[in-house]
């Protein structure tokens, strides 16, 4: 059984900085891809940053050079380093695993974490 369970979130003032972790569990491929996304209230689900089984990394562009993808091989651990964060940044933030990136790069990967809120205050 497949598991990702994210942790992480909370709230912080304008320019803080939160990590979030996706912990995985139960996938049987050896080389995958994964990525987080969010998605606030009443807005459509984003794509924030990825990273394929080659370590490739990809963020979109409101916010590159403040948030940092990495992943933890050995631990089977997905990271978001969040730094200079804004209230636009607060939504309900997601991870996902796939074999395949260009799943992960559509938003339609094989499994979905059950999320984590971040909330930025001004």
């Amino acid at each position: 059984q497949v598991q990702l369970v994210e942790s992480g979130g909370g709230s912080v003032q304008t320019g803080g900085s939160l990590r979030l972790s996706c912990a995985a569990s139960g996938y049987p491929y050896k080389s995958y891809s994964m990525g987080w996304f969010r998605q606030a209230p009443g807005k459509e689900r984003e794509k924030v940053a990825c990273i394929d089984g080659g370590g490739n990394r990809w963020a979109a562009q409101s916010v590159r050079g403040r948030f940092t993808i990495s992943k933890d091989n050995a631990k089977d651990t997905l990271y978001l380093q969040m730094n200079s964060l804004k209230p636009e940044d607060t939504a309900m933030y997601y991870c996902a695993i796939d074999q395949d990136y260009g799943r992960i790069w559509f938003g339609r990967p094989d499994y979905w974490g059950q999320g984590t809120q971040v909330t930025v205050s001004s």
